[in-house]
């Protein structure tokens, strides 16, 4: 089930437990995803932003549209980075990102969504 963010206290809720989760499970994308949540809330169409929930709690998952086009984002427990995905979470891995890609090339991929 997913949720559309429609206030700060949900993304504030949802960023805190990425941030959370990243202390624990994925320490290599400590910084990145703070650049890509910033970039989510810079970029994403008004009330596109749909959050992955389980168990009540929101999930690593995440939708959001830019310029009327949907991308799924989502942490990739296999490879350890966050995935940008066409379309859905099942589409086509349009950008990997960690702790290794510089800031500024993190902000040129936000800005071209």
């Amino acid at each position: 089930m997913a949720i559309t963010a429609t206030d700060v206290d949900q993304l504030q809720k949802y960023a805190d437990g990425v941030m959370n989760r990243v202390g624990h499970h994925a320490g290599n994308v400590k910084g990145s995803a703070l650049t890509v949540l910033g970039g989510i809330v810079w970029r994403a169409d008004a009330d596109s932003i749909r959050i992955r929930e389980y168990a009540g709690s929101p999930a690593n998952m995440l939708w959001i549209k830019v310029g009327g086009r949907a991308y799924a984002l989502r942490y990739e427990h296999s490879t350890g980075q966050i995935e940008i995905c066409d379309g859905s979470q099942k589409g086509t891995v349009l950008h990997k990102i960690d702790d290794t890609m510089p800031v500024a090339d993190i902000h040129a991929i936000m800005k071209g969504l």
